[in-house]
């Protein structure tokens, strides 16, 4: 039996019919009324020659038939839905760019530079991950990434985006704020890490304090919470040069007594390098790696 275009309208209303086990439900769902419904249905079944429903005072139940009818023409039009998004996604995706980062970063030196973009880029759509586990680029996954870190991944093109200094911060608030006179001063006050790999132990090695007992007092795996932290005034924080610029801005922090510490690590653009970028995200790339970084 060949499919017929008109066919499609019954059949449609019968998968409907078959997936609410009510004509008045998937008359609301196509925007039919139930009479409408039942007469398509019954049109398909004179055609067919079978009953596909079971009809009584509570409402109607498949036959045997119906069953088997409805799975293939649920299936069918499955697959057609998912084919019809696949196409309009592929269209969406063309100006779409996926990228991972650290929420931090996002949060503090990334969303300013924004507006930049989306003026010079208007049809580029942007979609950020900032979930702390390191994502991976499989297919599907994001375009690609701003890590911090070394610099060396294995599979991933990386180009510099910046290098970072570290240094100590605190809020007026503090209540040993005013007692802070030189770095072996700030050993004696509460202090607040991140999950950085360079932390307080190295920065007071290089400003010299040796033999200190650090009171390590409070630890957060984002560095935008450690900052928080350290503006709420429950001790100091050692600041990230780009992340904690809007806090020193507008005074929510302020620098501490003691040297700005180079960081091993920097901030790295990185993608995967068996696969060529799409257009839209080599504009995003190349206009990461033009922005002022300060």
């Amino acid at each position: 039996m060949v499919l017929r275009p008109d066919w499609l309208p019954a059949l449609s209303a019968f998968e409907s019919a078959a997936r609410h086990q009510n004509f008045a439900h998937a008359a609301e769902e196509l925007n039919l009324t139930a009479s409408a419904v039942s007469h398509h249905v019954r049109k398909l079944e004179s055609r067919l020659g079978v009953s596909l429903f079971q009809r009584h005072a509570r409402g109607v139940t498949l036959t045997a038939e119906g069953r088997r009818l409805a799975d293939a023409s649920g299936s069918a039009l499955a697959d057609m839905e998912g084919a019809l998004r696949t196409l309009r996604g592929d269209r969406d995706e063309e100006h779409r760019v996926r990228i991972t980062t650290l929420h931090s970063l996002a949060y503090t030196w990334l969303l300013p530079r924004l507006p930049d973009f989306a003026a010079k880029h208007p049809r580029i759509r942007l979609a950020f991950d900032t979930e702390t586990a390191l994502t991976r680029f499989d297919e599907g996954g994001p375009d690609l990434g701003i890590r911090h870190g070394p610099g060396h991944w294995s599979g991933l093109s990386s180009h510099r985006l910046m290098d970072e200094t570290l240094f100590p911060v605190a809020s007026p608030r503090m209540a040993a704020f005013e007692t802070i006179k030189a770095p072996a001063d700030i050993a004696h006050v509460p202090l607040i890490l991140d999950h950085a790999r360079q932390g307080w132990h190295d920065w007071f090695r290089f400003a010299g304090v040796h033999g200190a007992a650090l009171n390590e007092h409070y630890s957060f795996s984002d560095t935008t919470d450690a900052l928080q932290a350290a503006v709420v005034g429950i001790g100091a924080a050692l600041a990230r040069e780009h992340v904690v610029v809007p806090y020193l801005r507008d005074g929510r922090l302020v620098e501490l007594p003691g040297p700005r510490m180079s960081a091993r690590w920097g901030y790295h653009v990185v993608y995967p390098s068996h696969r060529r970028l799409r257009p839209a995200a080599q504009v995003f790339v190349d206009w990461l790696l033009s922005a002022p970084v300060d």
